[in-house]
């Protein structure tokens, strides 16, 4: 899909054309591993491994439960897993995570691909967020983080607290070591990581906003501060808004680079790695063409140094749900339970279709059973071919591009018969109903659907009967729009209605025997 090592040495911005927000990475030798805030998807918490920067893999879940279980048991939009931070220290792995309305909590591992520890609250409490740690020197652990005005009332500033260096406690005290309120300009001061180097602590730290933001460091000789600042990235005359919020990375090489993202609207919060100098004990980020401190992102530049060369592979997509699994590019839009899905054959997935929630009108918002992926490139197609049983009397399923306004092709049952429709929502977290183009009752059982992507996240949709024919335009052009703090999502989903009395005999599922992705390159 999206390329951004170039092979001859160099990568091009963005690393990741992929909603991973939050990014945090943490070195292991020659090994480097990532996670991303993942709110209210399950499973949560991606990891994602590399040896280069630039090429990675999609290995895990750390989080394959959100807790509590019975909560996000149904959607919690913007909620659950916010800014985590992954560190790897005795040993061991640990992702500290926030969850806004019940404090922070924390996850180990010995291996990142293998099974993680159940998520453990060590802080509770509400508007805990963006938590990172530091082992320090003297044998002392401390915890850093953020506030989120909507649960705390205030925001803006870091607060400092003493923790076991085994987690088992961490200090109900705290004090503010960074107020952003005392700094000029500044204005939503969040996403610390804290990290010592030559006798100094910092805190690299975004603030600004998502959108027009910027990157700023603070430095300590003690630390508890005071702390001095100073911008080290910005966007500059760049094209890339609001570069900011990610980790630092010393390599075996003795190399440092910064990753971080950038937020792309419809396509989520996608991400870039910039390389970092150090200036008298200041980092400086991305280019510094002027030196003045302050660098712009860059657009290429020379992939880092390593001994194991990355293997340059397309995040997974497309699945064909071949040998009873699914991909690992897929989560729910809540905790998933067993009986949404089956495996009759080892060629296809049935989904078992659950009751519409609607809690915000006639739509799919507040539906658990979506199964969705996120986008991954800003250009591509995608095409999903499901087989319908013909004695259907309340089944709703298809092909969707989910987001705060959605649109999805597919199969709905009108009067008691599947009909082909094109389906449309605005505003979905406010309250919608669906929109319903309704193209008549099906011709055949199996049927293919498609949308296609546009570099502007505008979609159209289609479908057909027969692979040898050409693809029936529906609806009208669709404007793809982001979800509640992420990107928009391709997904596939099976519901019935409340509103519509279900004949004992309805089969109420669909057979999907693929979801696949096809790279769109302007001629």
């Amino acid at each position: 899909m999206h390329r951004s090592d170039l092979g001859d040495g160099t990568y091009r911005n963005p690393i990741l054309h992929i909603d991973y927000s939050d990014p945090d990475v943490v070195a292991v030798g020659n090994d480097y591993y990532m996670t991303a805030s993942s709110f209210n998807s399950a499973p949560g918490l991606p990891v994602l491994h590399s040896t280069d920067l630039v090429n990675w893999a999609l290995i895990n879940y750390a989080l394959p439960v959100q807790e509590p279980a019975d909560h996000y048991a149904r959607p919690q939009h913007g909620n659950g897993v916010w800014a985590p931070n992954i560190r790897y220290h005795n040993e061991k792995f640990w992702i500290f995570y926030p969850d806004p309305d019940f404090g922070i909590y924390v996850v180990t591992a010995d291996d990142p691909a293998g099974s993680w520890s159940e998520p453990k609250r060590i802080l509770a409490g509400k508007g805990l967020i963006d938590p990172t740690p530091l082992w320090d020197d003297d044998g002392n652990a401390w915890l850093l983080h953020g506030w989120a005005k909507s649960r705390a009332g205030f925001n803006n500033v870091l607060s400092l607290r003493k923790m076991a260096a085994d987690t088992s406690w961490v200090s109900e005290d705290y004090q503010h070591i960074v107020d952003g309120h005392a700094l000029p300009g500044y204005r939503t001061l969040e996403g610390p990581k804290f990290y010592k180097r030559n006798g100094y602590y910092y805190i690299f730290a975004p603030a600004g906003g998502v959108e027009t933001g910027w990157q700023s460091v603070f430095r300590s000789k003690n630390i508890a501060g005071p702390y001095e600042s100073r911008v080290v990235m910005a966007q500059g005359n760049t094209l890339i808004n609001g570069p900011h919020q990610g980790a630092w990375i010393h390599t075996a090489q003795n190399e440092d680079w910064f990753i971080h993202f950038q937020s792309r609207k419809a396509y989520g919060r996608i991400v870039h790695l910039q390389p970092l100098a150090w200036q008298d004990d200041w980092p400086v980020i991305g280019n510094d063409a002027d030196k003045d401190g302050v660098g712009e992102p860059v657009y290429v530049h020379q992939k880092p140094q390593t001994s194991k060369p990355g293997v340059v592979k397309a995040q997974p997509t497309t699945d064909d749900f071949n040998d009873q699994r699914y991909g690992l590019q897929w989560q729910w839009n809540a905790n998933q339970q067993d009986n949404w899905f089956s495996w009759e054959t080892k060629s296809h997935i049935r989904l078992h279709a659950q009751m519409k929630m609607l809690e915000t009108g006639n739509n799919l918002w507040m539906t658990p059973n979506l199964m969705l992926q996120k986008l991954p490139a800003q250009q591509f197609q995608v095409r999903m071919r499901m087989t319908v049983p013909s004695n259907t009397f309340a089944l709703e399923s298809g092909l969707l591009l989910f987001g705060e306004d959605y649109a999805w092709v597919g199969v709905k049952a009108i009067n008691g018969t599947p009909h082909l429709v094109y389906v449309q929502c605005r505003n979905a977290r406010t309250g919608c109903d669906e929109s319903v183009h309704d193209y008549g009752p099906v011709k055949n059982e199996t049927i293919e659907f498609r949308y296609i992507m546009a570099s502007d996240s505008t979609a159209v949709f289609g479908y057909r009967y027969d692979d040898t024919e050409p693809f029936t335009v529906v609806g009208e052009q669709f404007i793809a729009r982001r979800g509640r703090w992420v990107g928009a999502k391709t997904g596939i989903f099976a519901v019935t209605n409340p509103l519509i009395k279900v004949d004992a005999g309805s089969q109420n599922y669909v057979d999907v025997d693929y979801v696949r992705f096809i790279p769109m390159h302007r001629k």
